[in-house]
């Protein structure tokens, strides 16, 4: 299995963007988890995570997005992390097949800053990294 990036999705209500996206990866929840939820995981495809306390009501610190807080943690499937300027950017990850997960992605936020297609660059690192 070789991951991939579903045509993602974008709704915008008024200055709230959220893009959704589904990406198959071709490893195991238990060999992605680390790269969505430890400094090192997110540095190496997302951003640097100068403060990460993996745990919900934690403090994060994402790189240029900001810092925030850890507004969901369910250790092995979700991580959501709520910054300041960032939005909300919630990753969800499911079995998918034998050896493979699934990530279910959202991210809202306002203004102009991200795109679908600055997302989809990260998630081809993404795949790309945990090869």
């Amino acid at each position: 299995m070789t991951g991939s990036i579903e045509q993602g999705t974008s709704q915008t209500h008024g200055r709230t963007h959220i893009l959704h996206f589904l990406v198959r990866l071709p490893k195991p929840a238990d060999r992605v988890w680390p790269s969505l939820s430890t400094p090192a995981g997110l540095a190496a495809w997302f951003t640097t995570a100068d403060v990460l306390q993996p745990r919900l009501g934690g403090t994060v610190t994402l790189g240029d997005l900001g810092t925030g807080t850890v507004t969901a943690w369910d250790v092995d499937r979700i991580a959501e992390y709520t910054v300041e300027g960032g939005g909300r950017i919630r990753f969800h990850l499911e079995r998918d097949g034998e050896s493979g997960s699934a990530l279910r992605f959202t991210h809202e936020f306002k203004g102009e800053v991200e795109t679908e297609q600055r997302w989809r660059t990260r998630f081809q690192r993404l795949i790309d990294s945990i090869g």
